[in-house]
């Protein structure tokens, strides 16, 4: 088998940065909640694992149908039916109604395509997270992924994790290997 970390040591990993990010909030006296999609709840579940959640996390919306993102999150009827719901402005919006129906000061959010088919003109893999935080802006990521449902899913709670947790450091946008796509949405 090749080094590969073991699926433990992934868990940890997930464990950390959750421990990590929910303590940044703590410090700060902010909260969070979360806007799922094709996460169906695996952020939620990952926040809450991590003792003391409660101290940070307000709760979650599992919007997996485009109906509940347009009247729970708010997010634009139009824009949903021009493009579909895995669109970097959905998941932008998606994180800005969640935090503001939560009353939360902060959003993250994920919606995408982890298949067995591609989804609004998306091929399975492609993935949008995004944070919005106390001032109301909202950063997206772009993010594409192989392999099969559950390790697309697997993949979009770290990366979605990831980027909350950079928000939350005050790391600049667009280092290492991302690129800015344009509109404040990353791209690998």
């Amino acid at each position: 088998m090749s080094g590969a970390p073991r699926p433990e040591e992934r868990e940890e990993d997930y464990a950390e940065v959750t421990a990590v990010l929910l303590e940044l909030l703590v410090d700060r006296g902010e909260t969070l909640a979360v806007a799922e999609s094709l996460t169906g709840g695996m952020v939620a579940a990952e926040i809450t694992a991590a003792p003391g959640a409660s101290r940070a996390f307000r709760g979650s919306v599992t919007a997996y149908a485009t109906d509940l993102k347009r009247d729970l999150l708010g997010v634009d009827g139009a824009l949903l039916e021009e493009r579909g719901a895995v669109d970097e402005d959905v998941a932008r919006a998606m994180a800005r109604g969640v935090r503001t129906a939560l009353g939360t000061s902060w959003g993250l959010s994920t919606t995408g395509v982890a298949g067995p088919e591609p989804q609004d003109g998306r091929e399975v893999g492609t993935v949008y997270a995004a944070v919005a935080g106390p001032h109301g802006e909202a950063v997206c990521r772009e993010l594409s992924f192989d392999g099969d449902r559950a390790r697309i899913r697997r993949q979009s709670v770290r990366s979605a994790l990831g980027l909350l947790h950079g928000e939350l450091a005050g790391n600049e946008r667009g280092k290492g290997k991302e690129q800015d796509g344009g509109k404040g949405c990353l791209q690998p």
